[in-house]
């Protein structure tokens, strides 16, 4: 007895050891580098799969919500959206990265809904909710929420989230087979993932990592579209008090605030007001190996 439980332990150890051998190569292989701060990350999901399933989503969104009839706070979101855009497009092009954007077809809308959010799938296709405009208050105020989402977007935290949660959820399955056999399932994974629809029985919060990266790259995108990034603690501060309430912002359920958040984006300030004060610098924002 005490024989076949040792070779049923080699046995499991053996399997356990193949099913790493077999698994290693691919995760390898479905590595990414996220763009501008060199981080690796898991993307197990092609870029084109994720824009094909951002269309798809972003026009089913768009149908079943109604547009703002705010004509100026339309005409806010696209100036600002446009502005930042063309920041985003003169930093990638600055660092020989213009083909990731290469299929990205912009859209910036406003719905009306009072829930405080935002987001930004890949494709740089942006919702703003118009329960966020009390607490953004200003262009830049704006602008400091699309350019966060927008960072979340180019650096790949959606694909990144996603990608986790298929290893999770779906195990050693092949992803086409994965995708394919479980459209619900994906469908859910992809809108937990950019936190999109308050019906949803769970999100999927970026990590401190991914919001810390999304904050900085954030900082620098506005900047670089001509608004003081310094607006983002005033915009952030008024979260975080709205976070104590009994009714939370859904956004924070997938972008917590806190002291400590507010403190690493004051500390990066005088590095992001380079950028304001000469927009078409595009060096790199992190020199000297910087830790994320």
């Amino acid at each position: 007895m005490k024989q076949n439980g040792m070779q049923k332990q080699r046995h499991m150890r053996l399997m356990k050891n193949l099913s790493l051998a077999l698994i290693l190569p691919l995760l390898l292989a479905a590595c990414a580098t996220v763009p501008i701060t060199g981080r690796t990350q898991l993307s197990l999901i092609p870029a084109s799969t994720m824009l094909a399933l951002s269309n798809q989503e972003y026009g089913s969104f768009l149908q079943q919500n109604k547009l703002s009839n705010n004509r100026n706070e339309q005409e806010r979101v696209k100036r600002v959206g446009t502005k930042l855009q063309a920041a985003v497009e003169r930093y990638f092009r600055s660092h020989g990265l213009a083909a990731q954007l290469r299929n990205y077809s912009w859209e910036f809308n406003l719905v009306e809904d009072e829930t405080p959010n935002a987001w930004c799938m890949p494709g740089g296709k942006i919702v703003i909710y118009t329960g966020i405009l009390p607490y953004t208050k200003t262009d830049a105020g704006l602008a400091v929420v699309m350019a966060h989402e927008i960072a979340h977007a180019v650096a790949g935290h959606g694909n990144e989230r996603m990608s986790q949660s298929l290893l999770t959820q779906m195990g050693g399955m092949a992803l086409q087979s994965a995708l394919g056999s479980h459209p619900e399932k994906t469908r859910s994974l992809w809108m937990a993932a950019y936190g999109i629809g308050s019906q949803l029985a769970y999100v999927l919060p970026y990590s401190r990592l991914q919001e810390y990266e999304a904050d900085k790259l954030g900082l620098v995108f506005m900047a670089m579209a001509g608004y003081q990034p310094s607006e983002a603690i005033g915009f952030w501060t008024r979260m975080m008090a709205k976070s104590g309430s009994s009714h939370p912002p859904e956004f924070l359920s997938t972008h917590p605030s806190d002291t400590a958040r507010i403190r690493q984006i004051e500390a990066f300030i005088p590095e992001a007001l380079t950028y304001y004060r000469n927009q078409k610098l595009t060096t790199h924002p992190l020199q000297g190996g910087e830790k994320w």
